[in-house]
């Protein structure tokens, strides 16, 4: 962390006459190349230059329309004979020919886009690139425990949105890929339709049931497009990078999948499912405290004190309207006004109430996101282990009765698309899981739990100390 100093004023009035020139002089010459080696700078100037914003598209499908078919009778059969002839020089019909063309375009092939060979952009890495550029989460020597703990509080939000995007940006891309394959299967599943109305074999109607389905991958292919391109800018706004020509190169060293799932969840390092509690209230950076505060506050107030407070308490709520009678949404009532004008018990009660209501959250989030992490492991592991194997033992039989002429071409590619169905859900129920397990490191390093349907409401409520007069 740099050491910000004060500058360093000249006091002899001669001197700093003489100086003058020469500092205005160093302004001049300093400035432009700040300028040019800032990046800060240079992402607020808008005349800074930028590659065109273009994002990837996928191509538009034809319009479906019905196919025109040949009216002479000679032109039909001579249709059917060639298509007849082209399926039989390959093994496995029409699959085979679809596969061999795509292999073997007219044109000249386009070029790969190169593979990065710069390492793997990992969560770490992305939360050190997005802390160039944010000096107020860095700690440093000078500051007391209050403002150390505000400054960890905020770094720990911080490295749980780092987190959260660069998990939601892998897994965009990779479900962009596997939707990307699956509007590849329905391409094909219409090319062969086509040709089967050419030749005859088929009626319109099943080409359209073919270019409906095709259709609906181009809409989930495209929907996965845009979820990768927010996600990447998401990414991209946390880590700081503005300009186009270095954004590209660093998406691209994004992986491929998630992580791997661990064979089994565990708390952390050293601790049992047991002492998960006692962990998170240790982690809170004031919770210790309130505990100091209100174990003072409680000890100026005598027991006394305390034990006619908690009486005109329940004297209160045993007054309370119920259900069916007039005004049952009323706030109970204190009418003891010495112990209401007792500024002591005041502070007391205050301290033990806002102390209390602080544990008791902090002891249920750990509940909730433990449960909640062990269930997304569980489902992820389902997915993975169980529905995968499942699927693609059924694309197996497909394919083995599609050899055996039991089953068609397009059930073979009907069940493709199935698989890579099942490839995704299992995708989004590791990137679950891992959500879990960041939501889960950041409430162990102090910071709070947003569950799954949580309000983004502010915690809390009215006090129930006494006002004093």
């Amino acid at each position: 962390m740099p050491v910000f100093r004060p500058p360093l004023h000249i006091r002899t009035s001669a001197l700093r006459i003489r100086l003058g020139p020469l500092w205005c002089v160093a302004l001049l010459s300093v400035t432009p190349a700040l300028a040019g080696t800032s990046a800060a700078l240079r992402a607020a100037e808008p005349a800074t230059p930028v590659p065109a914003a273009a994002a990837p598209l996928l191509p538009a499908p034809a319009p479906a329309k019905p196919l025109e078919l040949p009216t002479d009778i000679d032109r039909a059969r001579a249709i059917w004979q060639q298509a007849n002839e082209r399926v039989a020089a390959f093994p496995r019909g029409h699959i085979d020919i679809i596969r061999w063309e795509a292999q073997n375009p007219a044109g000249a092939p386009a070029a790969d886009e190169p593979a990065s060979t710069a390492p793997a952009l990992d969560a770490a890495e992305a939360l050190r690139l997005s802390m160039r550029h944010r000096p107020a989460l860095f700690a440093h020597a000078g500051m007391n425990e209050p403002e150390r703990a505000e400054v960890q509080r905020a770094y720990v939000g911080h490295a749980q949105a780092v987190h959260t995007a660069w998990i939601e940006a892998v897994t965009a891309r990779h479900s962009l890929r596997l939707m990307s394959d699956a509007l590849s299967a329905s391409d094909t599943g219409v090319a062969l339709g086509q040709r089967m109305v050419l030749a005859g074999n088929w009626s319109q109607a099943k080409l359209l049931r073919e270019q409906v389905q095709q259709a609906a991958d181009h809409q989930a292919a495209a929907r996965a497009l845009q979820a990768k391109t927010s996600a990447d800018e998401q990414l991209l706004r946390l880590l700081g990078q503005w300009d186009g020509t270095t954004s590209a190169p660093l998406l691209q060293r994004l992986p491929q999948t998630l992580p791997a799932l661990p064979a089994q969840v565990t708390p952390g390092q050293g601790l049992s499912p047991a002492e998960i509690e006692a962990a998170v209230l240790n982690s809170h950076p004031t919770l210790s405290w309130q505990l100091t505060e209100a174990r003072r506050q409680i000890a100026t107030v005598s027991p006394g004190r305390l034990a006619a407070w908690a009486d005109a308490v329940d004297q209160a709520l045993g007054t309370t309207p119920t259900a069916g009678q007039p005004s049952p949404w009323s706030a109970p009532q204190i009418n003891n006004l010495p112990l209401l004008r007792d500024h002591a018990l005041e502070r007391a009660v205050r301290a033990e109430s806002s102390l209390l209501q602080a544990a008791t959250e902090r002891r249920s989030m750990a509940r909730e996101a433990w449960a909640h992490l062990q269930a997304q492991h569980a489902s992820a592991r389902h997915a993975q282990d169980v529905i995968g194997p499942l699927q693609a033992t059924l694309e197996q039989e497909t394919l083995l009765r599609y050899n055996g002429m039991l089953q068609s071409t397009w059930d073979l590619l009907a069940q493709a698309r199935e698989r890579l169905g099942s490839l995704d859900a299992a995708h989004q129920a590791r990137r679950d899981f891992w959500l879990a397990h960041t939501a889960w490191q950041t409430l162990l390093a102090g910071g709070d739990y947003q569950g799954p349907g949580t309000s983004s409401a502010p915690s809390g409520g009215a006090s129930t100390a006494p006002k004093g007069h």
